[in-house]
Parts: structure tokens; sequence; C-alpha cells
């Protein structure tokens, strides 16, 4: 069964450029070290009247957007393989030290999750 790390985060709507910028440079390395896939994506709907919604999980601010993200691997072995490589990888290194995040990071929520079904 397939293993995935999942990401929600908000981010400011003059940042969605540099964010979107740097997630694809972050999927390219994590895709190259193994990832099967990588998905950033931006809410559209997000005004539900059943369940929480994101917008309460993630609170943006005024002028934030709220993002939805995931990572798949084969297993958690294999996540964690590819999760060493990658925080070894310079380029990702790069990102991080190349100046101000476009978000911040003390916000997003993540977790790793085993998976329950897969069709």
């Amino acid at each position: 069964m397939r293993y995935v790390d999942g990401f929600v985060l908000s981010v400011p709507e003059k940042n969605l450029t540099a964010y979107r910028s740097m997630a694809q440079k972050a999927g390219k390395v994590w895709k190259e070290h193994g990832a099967l896939e990588y998905v950033e994506a931006i809410g559209d709907d997000l005004d539900v009247k059943f369940g929480v919604p994101f917008t309460k999980l993630a609170k943006p601010k005024p002028g934030e957007v709220v993002l939805f993200s995931f990572i798949v691997f084969k297993s958690r072995a294999h996540r964690d393989k590819v999760n060493k490589k990658v925080m070894a990888d310079s380029r990702l290194e790069k990102m991080m030290k190349g100046g101000p995040m476009p978000f911040d990071v003390k916000r997003m929520a993540y977790g790793g999750f085993k998976g329950l079904v897969d069709l």
C-alpha cells in the first residue's frame, strides 16, 4: 500500500509566483529521488457547508490562499529513503537558504499517511 506525505498551508497571493517556482523545483527533486507523485493544488471550492473547511484548518489571513499538497511513495520505508536523499540534495538546501520563504512554515500542517484504499 502506498504512503503519502500531506501538507496544508496558506500562501499570500502576492507570493504565489515565487511559491509555484519553488514547488516546481522541489517537485523535480522529489521525483528524481524516487517519489511517485508530487502535487500542489490551490484552494478553489472551500466554502463548504459540512465537515471542517480547509480555511478553518489553514486559517488564511486576508490576501492568502490555501494550498493542499501531497507526495506519494511506494511505502513508508521508501518515503524515508527518498526524503533522506532529498534533504541531502544541494538544490533543496539552496532553495531553503536562498531568501525568505514565500509562506509561513510555522503555519503549515504536515503529516505522513498510510494507505487505506488505493484504487
